[in-house]
């Protein structure tokens, strides 16, 4: 199986590559000014950028500034300490990375470095577009906050529909496995799938060899 790489990204070159790539995949470019705060992850492949996320440990998180102040008012999480929040962002897969393995290589890097951050609750944002956040999500099964319009244009672009959900960083971590069940079927899928190709292919080189026999 060929090695993942992750590294923090840091030069400015690189954090402009990677943030183009994201507004590729999402359709949304990300603030200046939030962007510096964020901690950058790239995944790399044969030294070519093929994934990523971020992660931003202290106030102010972009994704509360999409949800309403009643909301907010009522959860007990989002009116405890700051200090204790760690938010997701900027999370983006390449197609290239098709093989499960190197997927779950991924999904447990950023699960790790969740679990190291040492933060109680974890925020998730995503708007439509975002395939590899929705699954996130799903897995690790987090209290939904908002699913709707944003209440602000906080970035130079955005969606009609957002998602901002909230779960702790435990429950991942205890959910993880998730991950790996869900990719090892895709996997059983994928194979299952390649050998009725195979078979399908050797039924038919047969049938016209025959055919070749027979005139």
């Amino acid at each position: 199986m060929e090695k993942l790489d992750f590294r923090e990204i840091l030069e400015k070159s690189e954090l402009e590559y990677f943030l183009l790539r994201f507004n590729d995949y999402v359709g949304v470019k990300l603030p200046a000014e939030y962007v510096k705060r964020c901690r950058t992850v790239g995944v790399f492949l044969q030294n070519r950028l093929v994934g990523g996320y971020m992660l931003v440990s202290e106030p102010p998180f972009r994704s509360l500034l999409f949800v309403p102040d009643t909301v907010r008012e009522k959860n007990s999480t989002l009116n405890s300490d700051p200090n204790d929040l760690l938010e997701i962002n900027g999370l983006w897969l390449s197609s290239s990375l098709k093989s499960p393995e190197l997927q779950l290589a991924v999904w447990f890097h950023l699960v790790a470095n969740i679990f190291l951050c040492k933060k109680k609750s974890v925020l998730l944002l995503r708007n439509s577009q975002n395939q590899a956040m929705k699954r996130l999500m799903s897995l690790a099964k987090p209290e939904l906050l908002y699913d709707g319009a944003p209440q602000i244009m906080a970035g130079e672009s955005t969606h009609e529909r957002i998602q901002v959900s909230v779960t702790s960083r435990w429950r991942i971590l205890m959910l993880s496995y998730k991950y790996w069940f869900e990719l090892k079927e895709r996997q059983r899928r994928a194979e299952s799938f390649q050998l009725r190709i195979s078979k399908f292919t050797k039924l038919h080189s047969s049938n016209n060899a025959n055919t070749v026999l027979v005139k």
